[in-house]
């Protein structure tokens, strides 16, 4: 297959495509099982194999994929024919930021392959976590295991040629409960990073055993709570939701396809512009974002992008003002000529697609919050009047341009003079984006930092879901509308 790969990458570029790249996935392997109340629901798995191939001629993209292998000359010459059709009707000519050619290839650490592991044991696992959350005062109990193995050959007409070997390891327990009012509520337990691995190994059943029981413990007090209060004070947000908050208006507000008005799926847009970079004050000087796709155990790293780009950390707000965004070769390019200025030296490697039958676009990595210097958790609500500790996302609402929102949290704790005075329920807060991030008083030390895991990023039309990560550390925010 490379062979074959290797001479169409020439044949097209000798016929006057400028550039083109194909994506060979050998295989594509995912599991999911998931338990309900001790029955298990589903048991699921999937592999698929297939090749992508993108053509860019007289400034237009050409694209073909398919998973039939049998002809894949067919498959470049559809991808060439797709691009030149398309070259009559361009606008805006695509032009491509320069890269190296890079022979190379990156594999995800783990030791143990979770589909090497056999069903029974699985099974077993989701067994016993059913039964630690069987509890009193539980109404409904759920645990899962997902995993996703693939192979990702790329090459290119400019040299290039990575192969990429991924293991992805997504567990999670969930409990629920009726509250004194009637209302469900729900708590759950998502384990992000565990030491420098992402196999079958970095599930750690001590931990899951620890973390059933609170949140039962949780769900308990949670279903006699109060209701949250209403009015403006702090809150104080754990990585639970800080990394939702950090998702959705900052990573998907940065992302430059959407600041340029390509991308208006799923609340697509974005209120920055081209001129904001390298002064829009986003926030308070305690905050400092990057999209770090360098993070060793995170599925918000994957060695090269596919553009054939190395994974980069790359700064996106510097101590409050805004000087970064998520980018690849092509939207770069644009972005400068635009502007008339140079905004981006080159791609930060941030364009993905999902599988090898979809065209790659600017994805978030590990968009990521530095950690400050304010000190623990402990620390910050000793030094809070007035707030409430948020943790959990249950429910978001986001602006058409990511320029507010509004959050619903799983749990919450009420701080008053110093001193957390007990836990809420239906907690709610909402504001607007950068006024929101200006508010930003204190930014808790490395022992608060916690990498969150997301699988289930979609973006795109046809939707393509994504897993990446978010390393965040606890954050004070004062002057915020609560429960309202």
């Amino acid at each position: 297959m490379k062979e074959t790969i290797r001479k169409q990458l020439d044949l097209l570029h000798a016929k006057g495509a400028h550039y083109v790249d194909a994506r060979w996935y050998p295989r594509e392997d995912t599991n999911s099982l998931y338990m309900w109340n001790g029955n298990l629901k589903d048991n699921s798995a999937s592999s698929q194999s297939g090749l992508g191939v993108r053509v860019l001629y007289n400034g237009a993209w050409g694209f073909s994929a398919s998973s039939d292998l049998t002809n894949p000359d067919a498959i470049f010459a559809k991808a060439f024919d797709n691009a030149r059709i398309a070259a009559e009707r361009v606008t805006f000519p695509v032009r491509l930021a320069e890269k190296d050619a890079i022979t190379d290839s990156f594999t995800s650490p783990s030791q143990i392959d979770p589909f090497e592991i056999g069903l029974d044991e699985k099974v077993s696992f989701l067994k016993r976590m059913d039964e630690a959350l069987n509890q009193a005062g539980v109404a409904q109990r759920m645990s899962w295991l997902e995993f996703v193995r693939k192979q990702i050959i790329f090459m290119d007409s400019e040299g290039s040629e990575i192969e990429k070997n991924i293991i992805e390891v997504f567990p999670g327990i969930r409990v629920m409960g009726l509250d004194q009012d009637g209302g469900m509520q729900e708590l759950k337990y998502l384990p992000g990073r565990t030491g420098s691995t992402r196999g079958w190994e970095s599930i750690d059943e001590t931990d899951f055993l620890k973390n059933a029981d609170r949140l039962v413990k949780d769900l308990n007090e949670l279903l006699v709570a109060p209701d949250c209060p209403k009015g403006k004070m702090s809150v104080i947000l754990l990585p639970g939701i800080m990394f939702l908050q950090t998702h959705e208006t900052i990573g998907h507000a940065l992302e430059l396809d959407r600041i340029l008005g390509y991308e208006l799926s799923f609340a697509g847009g974005s209120f920055v512009r081209l001129e904001d970079f390298g002064s829009l004050r986003y926030g308070s000087e305690k905050l400092t974002a990057r999209a770090d796709a360098t993070e060793i155990n995170s599925p918000g790293s994957f060695g090269f992008d596919d553009d054939g780009v190395p994974a980069q950390n790359n700064l996106l707000i510097d101590k409050g003002i805004l000087v970064g965004a998520i980018t690849g070769r092509q939207m770069v390019e644009e972005a400068n000529a635009k502007a008339k200025r140079i905004i981006f030296e080159g791609s930060s490697g941030a364009n993905r697609a999902t599988s090898f039958y979809r065209v790659p676009i600017e994805r978030m990595t590990n968009i990521n919050i530095d950690p400050g210097d304010d000190g623990t958790l402990e620390d910050i609500v000793a030094k809070t009047e007035n707030g409430v500790i948020l943790d959990g996302e249950k429910s978001w609402s986001i602006g058409s341009n990511r320029e507010q929102f509004h959050f619903a949290t799983d749990i919450g704790w009420r701080v008053e003079d110093g001193q957390v005075k007990g836990m809420v329920k239906n907690a709610t807060y909402r504001g607007e984006t950068v006024p929101f991030y200006n508010s930003l008083s204190a930014v808790g030390d490395e022992s608060t930092w916690h990498v969150h895991y997301v699988d289930n990023c979609g973006k795109g039309a046809p939707n393509q879901i994504m897993q990446l990560g978010h390393g965040v550390p606890v954050c004070r925010f004062d002057n915020v509308t609560v429960g309202e």
